[in-house]
């Protein structure tokens, strides 16, 4: 499925995770790696932006981070980025710059790519989110299925993908909008360009250039046509 493709969903000039991603064909691929990944280049980085704050975490010096976060490694978190108060990162995480991580948001194994918000009670896990997607107030990725089964990531047209993950979240594209208190079900695609309206539960692969106007179908309009 060329949509799932990294190569369709992100500009990987925008992330730390670049020379990760660029081994691989889909972006999931890079989930059980991401620990390893930052392990390895965290003491190559730059001492002159970032400084080592506790096992396996290196932050940027000018990143803002409340008294009541809490931070957990491996973990690296890029220049410029806020993070709230409340904010729980689980580690495993290699966050952006110019990110947003919110009050009572939580992350775990996740490639956040620069200027990300995720910024009000939001559970991001397992997951990639794309150079400047957004993920609305209340809005999460589920990652594990109810069955407890593997997933796997299907399209439209019939088309699957065997994952071999039981801990897949969400794979957004660059620019995407997640409307608030929008349900990201196990194995979703979301390409670029796409906006997800509030109170939406999205599972399977949405192409890029969309607009998905509620659950009920998994209604999807071209933003052309709108």
């Amino acid at each position: 499925m060329e949509a799932c493709k990294i190569k369709n969903l992100y500009d990987l000039e925008h992330t730390l995770a670049k020379d990760l991603l660029l081994e691989l064909t889909y972006p999931w691929e890079a989930l059980p790696k991401i620990k390893e990944f930052i392990l390895k280049i965290g003491p190559t980085l730059d001492t002159s932006v970032y400084e080592k704050k506790g096992d396996d975490i290196w932050v940027a010096k000018d990143v803002v981070i409340a008294k009541t976060a809490t931070l957990n490694g491996p973990l690296i978190v890029g220049p410029g980025t806020e993070i709230r108060p409340g904010a729980f990162i689980r580690g495993s995480a290699i966050i952006g710059a110019d990110c947003v991580i919110g009050n009572s948001t939580e992350i775990k194994n996740d490639i956040i790519f620069d200027h990300v918000q995720v910024p009000h009670y939001n559970y991001v896990g397992d997951s990639v989110l794309g150079y400047y997607s957004h993920m609305g107030a209340g809005s999460i990725t589920s990652n594990v299925k109810s069955d407890k089964t593997l997933v796997v990531v299907k399209d439209t047209d019939g088309n699957k993908i065997e994952t071999g993950l039981k801990k897949f979240g969400a794979m957004l594209g660059d620019h995407v909008e997640v409307g608030c208190n929008t349900v990201l079900n196990p194995g979703t695609v979301v390409g670029r360009n796409t906006n997800i309206y509030p109170v939406s539960c999205v599972r399977g692969v949405v192409p890029q250039n969309s607009i998905v106007k509620h659950s009920a179908g998994a209604v999807i309009v071209a933003k052309e046509t709108v």
